[in-house]
């Protein structure tokens, strides 16, 4: 929780009042470490060290440097056919420095190198394109899969009516091969 100065100034007055401070503390709702440490800066540095301090940057220890940015965009352009997991290998084998595929997606949308793949949406439809009129006029195919303990995997074949949704006829079968579907 950050304070004013004002709040920084009342507890200088009030460290040497009768108040405990933990109870000055409490009243102001500042934690006990924030306190100590600035008792601590202005036991050190006076009024001036209770200035509030701009959080400095820390460096990215993982971070690509400009060298090897540069020469992964280099590779994408002198070899535009190969996908980002691609040049991310080439990359390590050629540069000695491993760049993973996430972080070449990252460079190569910077340099507007790759773009997302354009996703066909497919809307639900509300009826059947060929709705069935009739029995027998379409029939469809499932297979239901069950784990039999001890016994291992078996597939349930069904032929179905689209029309009534009648079973016909079913087979438990071994596995999903095409003779497990056509009635002998």
């Amino acid at each position: 929780m950050r304070c004013s100065g004002s709040d920084k100034a009342a507890i200088q007055l009030l460290q040497n009042s009768n108040l405990s401070i933990n109870k000055t503390l409490e009243r102001l709702d500042i934690h006990k470490p924030t306190f100590y440490n600035w008792l601590k800066r202005y036991q050190e540095n006076g009024i001036d060290g209770l200035e509030d301090r701009k959080p400095a940057p820390k460096p990215i220890w993982n971070k690509i440097t400009e060298e090897h940015r540069d020469s992964v965009i280099e590779l994408a352009l002198d070899k535009p056919d190969l996908s980002p997991r691609e040049i991310a290998v080439s990359h390590t084998d050629e540069k000695d420095y491993y760049v993973s595929e996430s972080n070449v997606c990252r460079l190569l949308k910077e340099q507007d190198l790759i773009t997302r793949l354009a996703y066909i949406l497919m809307q639900a439809s509300d009826k059947f394109r060929q709705p069935t009129t009739r029995v027998n006029e379409m029939w469809q195919t499932d297979f239901t899969y069950f784990k039999i303990i001890g016994w291992g995997w078996y597939y349930l074949s069904t032929e179905l009516d689209d029309y009534s949704r009648f079973i016909m006829s079913w087979r438990l079968c071994t596995s999903m091969g095409a003779t497990d579907v056509s009635n002998p």
